[in-house]
């Protein structure tokens, strides 16, 4: 775990270091997923079924072992204990709410010119979805992926999951079928993505292709912007937490602790004005993580990767934080809108004592796919507006196009473009 505090002569030189570090993997896999990316192109369906008994063990033959029935996804919600269905309802309710708030308006009007202007907005034909299978088979993430693609008007929704030997999350299943997905495919890794972006005989190519994986997955989808939409490239996950000493150091440890628990190369930051209550919270959480379930990986998580900041005063948090243009950042304070409104770089914001990070991961609304790795400077988190593109629109007569038409033929001619001023002169005459 890194202590720093701004009081020190050296902060500046620490803090920069902390900045630039980057946590994602460093092993050298592109050559190997550009290599598995050829293969599934030129190979398709029999690529497939290699990568997938090399990787997962799972043998694809029957239609059955390629892809998961909708009646499966039916028959694994209707076994859902009741407490977690009517749980996994309302997350589904919210996050649908949420995105709906977030579709666009077309726009249509007349300018000064008498040029009719305006753009529309048109969902994509298909998405794929990539939801992991091991340690990060999460239901919430198949909602937060799928939902918002639904919302958009996506007539067709795809999912691959990596099934070891065959056995598939039946909590997944259930989400699937809440969130109305067409079809689940028995696929993981690369080669799944590759899939979904180029097509095979079995499976219909996409356009837009979403979700978390592992360094695998991050670098298809890397290698594959531009054949296909992406919605981003994501790294490991992270917390800031900004917390005044009035605050519960149990609570706070458990914050930190929530992103610590997700993969060894997580990181949580804290930053206070007090080096007492720091101490105190990193007391807690290590008293927590000895008692939990993901103890071995929260606890590398926060010895490899933990941070203790201590500012001489709150106002120089905000700055800070810019800096780290963090996934998540709880503010914990009494008042803070005031901190709020300095943000400028995060994916996701949590407002007061009582808004811990890890409602926003299910319940809250708000999607969770959140930039990370400093990415929160220019990228948004998962929207509908990931799944839809704008298509603008001009309609002009006689009296518009002889308006703007003599700017059009200057701007042609002066760029070397005869072809484009002869097209517009001779309308004007």
């Amino acid at each position: 775990m890194l202590r720093l505090s701004t009081a020190d002569e050296d902060f500046e030189r620490k803090f920069a270091r902390l900045v630039d570090d980057r946590r994602e993997s460093e092993a050298d896999i592109a050559r190997t997923v550009a290599d598995i990316l050829s293969e599934v192109r030129q190979r398709g369906d029999a690529a497939l079924t290699e990568y997938t008994q090399r990787f997962d063990r799972h043998t694809l033959g029957t239609e059955e072992e390629w892809r998961v029935a909708p009646e499966a996804c039916r028959a694994a919600f209707d076994a859902l204990e009741p407490d977690l269905r009517t749980a996994l309802e309302l997350a589904a309710e919210r996050i649908r709410a949420y995105h709906e708030a977030q579709l666009p308006a077309d726009r249509d009007y007349v300018d000064n010119a008498g040029v009719r202007l305006g753009a529309r907005w048109r969902a994509v034909d298909a998405a794929g979805l990539y939801v992991p299978g091991g340690r990060a088979a999460y239901p919430s993430s198949l909602l937060m992926n799928a939902i918002p693609a639904k919302v958009a008007g996506v007539e067709r929704l795809v999912v691959t999951t990596p099934t070891p030997r065959g056995e598939v999350n039946p909590l997944v299943l259930a989400a699937a079928h809440l969130a109305g997905v067409d079809e689940v495919w028995r696929i993981g890794g690369a080669q799944a993505v590759a899939a979904l972006a180029y097509g095979t005989d079995r499976i219909g190519r996409v356009d837009v292709i979403t979700g978390p994986g592992n360094d695998y997955v991050a670098e298809a989808k890397r290698q594959l912007f531009g054949v296909v939409g992406i919605d981003m490239v994501a790294g490991p996950s992270e917390i800031l937490v900004i917390a005044d000493n009035k605050n519960d150091p149990d609570w706070i440890a458990a914050d930190l602790l929530s992103q610590a628990e997700h993969d060894p190369s997580s990181q949580s930051i804290l930053i206070t004005d007090d080096a007492l209550f720091a101490a105190e919270v990193a007391d807690c959480v290590d008293l927590q993580c000895s008692m939990l379930a993901t103890e071995k990986v929260a606890r590398q998580s926060w010895d490899d990767n933990g941070v203790l900041l201590i500012v001489r005063d709150l106002a120089e948090a905000p700055a800070l934080a810019n800096r780290l243009a963090a996934e998540h950042v709880e503010l914990a304070v009494e008042e803070p809108e005031a901190l709020f409104d300095q943000l400028r770089h995060a994916g996701s914001v949590f407002l007061g004592r009582h808004t811990p990070e890890a409602v926003g991961d299910y319940v809250a609304g708000p999607n969770h796919v959140l930039p990370t790795g400093r990415r929160a400077r220019f990228a948004s988190g998962l929207s509908v507006l990931d799944f839809m593109k704008r298509t603008s629109f001009i309609s002009m007569g006689e009296g518009s196009l002889a308006k703007l038409g003599p700017a059009a033929i200057a701007l042609a001619k002066v760029e070397g473009l005869p072809a484009h001023a002869k097209s517009v002169e001779l309308r004007l005459k």
